[in-house]
């Protein structure tokens, strides 16, 4: 596996992009409490950087799911890390880092769901429309793409490459 040296989506259209994200978020949960809740492994780095640039007061936590060997989805999702905090009565946004077939949304928000939320909405970083197989409603998307397998910004390949600054394509 090596990756495509030009980045599919640049650390300066990221900023952007999550600058204006955030702005919507602020808007639609103007003068409520927020509970972010990030998917590990991949979305911490999102989460960090949009959480920074919200202006309401936001509680944080985070639920660890797999469903992933290599480059493919195995289409089963199990929890690997609970959350910590109390959902009842609360407004949550469930951060993802990527969207594609929809299995592992679509099991986050229904067990979220369970768990007596005020409002939930979902908010990815990338969202791979070609890719679903689960209709899911994603209320904000940082970008879509194409059907490729990409890393940086906190998406890895078998834990690798996390640390980019970029999204790059990797080439098999």
């Amino acid at each position: 596996m090596k990756l495509n040296q030009t980045p599919l989506i640049t650390k300066e259209s990221i900023v952007n992009q999550i600058n204006q994200m955030a702005e919507t978020i602020n808007q639609d949960y103007q003068n409520k409490e927020l509970t972010v809740v990030g998917v590990l492994n991949g979305s911490f780095i999102f989460v960090s950087d949009l959480v920074r640039k919200l202006k309401l007061k936001v509680k944080i936590d985070f639920i660890g799911v797999s469903s992933y060997e290599g480059t493919s989805s195995t289409g089963n999702v199990k929890l690997t890390k609970d959350l910590k905090e109390d959902l009842e009565g609360k407004h949550v946004l469930l951060v993802e880092d990527i969207v594609d077939t929809g299995r592992t949304l679509d099991y986050l928000v229904r067990t979220l769901k369970q768990r007596g939320p005020e409002s939930l909405k979902v908010c990815t970083f990338l969202s791979k429309p070609s890719c679903r197989i689960v209709d899911v409603q994603v209320d904000y998307i940082g970008f879509e793409i194409e059907d490729k397998f990409v890393v940086g910004y906190g998406l890895d390949y078998n834990e690798t490459w996390r640390e980019l600054p970029a999204i790059f394509e990797v080439i098999q």
